[in-house]
């Protein structure tokens, strides 16, 4: 038996209809409805529920990091000085006042 993925129907309204109504859309999107807003030329939005966060506790986003190579800050300075240039970089310190 041939098993689809879950699909989304979406809605398509006109740029005028959303306009016309906002909040019915609004109450909408917000239950779990996506909307397509066209105008003229086409689709021009698309209006559904962002993805849920994923909220990380500290002992999570330590276990993510824990086998990354330590940074090599010489090595890094050195990178970005090659990619941006250093010639109007004021020094390692952004607190550094210039004297003079």
């Amino acid at each position: 038996m041939l098993r689809l993925p879950n699909l989304t129907v979406m809605k398509v309204i006109s740029e005028q209809a959303f306009c016309d109504n906002p909040s019915e859309v609004f109450e909408a999107v917000e239950a779990g409805e996506t909307y397509r807003v066209t105008r003229e030329d086409g689709e021009v939005l698309e209006l559904r529920l962002p993805p849920p966060r994923q909220s990380l506790t500290t002992a999570e986003v330590i276990e993510l990091v824990k086998d990354l190579p330590p940074v090599d800050y010489a090595k890094m300075r050195a990178d970005i000085d090659e990619f941006f240039g250093n010639e109007d970089r004021i020094g390692d310190d952004p607190w550094e006042r210039r004297r003079g």
